[in-house]
């Protein structure tokens, strides 16, 4: 729970900070009518609002499980995440919209020099939280906290693309390369919002994490213990900044109960002690077979069937699957 709480402060400052940056930006508008500088300011306003919806996934994903949510609530996050990446894309088409109406239809700039001033202290401002926001959590785990960074850095980003822009603009005077630099922006963002949009979706889905799965890999081949013969069916579930680990582990069929839950003890602290204690393990353990004979190089096994050959080498092909390994 304290993992959770701190992700809702985070977020709840990052709501905060987001809400004065939008107050600047809009400043910045109506001193200059700049149509980069008011996708920039439209942008914004997607930031608070998804900064907002981010914080009430994150105090959602925070409450304890319950009778109707078994596994926790952090789905709530992949949830927000989403709407967040819908927001930013309808937010960007807006923008195209504006700006290509805006280089058709040519407008007179004011107070360059201000605005300019006012939309990079923004970006810089921007930046801190999206650093912030992003350590945080890739820290934690919580999706909701890495699509708001992501967002934040956008946005910065885009800022300063806008702020290099109206520089050459001011010293130039060609005022078509304000909207020239709006619809540029727009589409950036429209992108932005469909990457943000098609991770969270996946999450929903319990899409396979392949880079997560290949750390799981490289951790059980690590120092694996000759009396774990086998491991399949591994399925690792993120719900929030949880993760959920099931797997089979084929042991020698002639430990008795008390010492298969010591070999399933140790492979638990084996995976606590790299990815954390936010993590929830069912492992179902499988008696060894005669064909597991060739893959078991347990020296003291006093009933086997077939000489040693070969120790299989776990990788995503074979640990994924939900058939036994053998040697054919």
């Amino acid at each position: 729970m304290q993992i959770e709480w701190q992700n809702f402060q985070v977020q709840k400052r990052v709501a905060l900070f987001s809400t004065g940056i939008l107050v600047f930006k809009f400043w910045a508008y109506f001193s200059t009518h700049s149509v980069s500088i008011l996708t920039d300011a439209l942008e914004s306003i997607v930031n608070v609002t998804a900064g907002f919806i981010g914080l009430y996934s994150l105090y959602i994903a925070a409450q304890p499980k319950d009778k109707e949510h078994p596994y926790g609530h952090g789905k709530a996050e992949f949830i927000s995440a989403a709407i967040e990446g819908t927001l930013i894309a309808l937010a960007g088409i807006t923008i195209l919209y504006q700006s290509i109406q805006k280089f058709l239809s040519p407008g007179p700039i004011h107070q360059l020099d201000l605005g300019i001033a006012l939309i990079a202290a923004t970006a810089v401002m921007n930046f801190a939280l999206a650093h912030y926001c992003l350590r945080t959590g890739k820290k934690n785990h919580s999706l909701a906290l890495i699509a708001s960074g992501q967002h934040l850095r956008t946005d910065a980003f885009s800022t300063l693309g806008i702020v290099a822009g109206l520089i050459v603009l001011y010293f130039t005077g060609w005022n078509w390369l304000d909207p020239v630099l709006a619809i540029g922006l727009g589409a950036y963002i429209v992108y932005t919002g469909y990457q943000i949009l098609r991770h969270s979706i996946g999450g929903i889905m319990d899409e396979a994490d392949h880079t997560l799965l290949q750390q799981f890999v490289d951790l059980l081949n690590r120092d694996r213990p000759s009396g774990w013969i086998d491991l399949h069916n591994l399925r690792v579930i993120r719900y929030g900044t949880k993760l959920h680990v099931d797997c089979h582990l084929t042991l020698p069929w002639f430990l008795n109960v008390h010492e298969a839950h010591r070999e399933v003890d140790a492979l638990s602290e084996k995976i606590r002690a790299e990815f954390g204690e936010s993590i929830e393990l069912f492992v179902h353990t499988d008696g060894c077979m005669p064909f597991s004979c060739k893959l078991c190089d347990r020296a003291d096994c006093h009933v086997r069937l077939h000489a040693f050959e070969k120790k299989l080498s776990w990788n995503l092909d074979n640990i994924l699957t939900d058939q036994k390994h053998q040697i054919v």
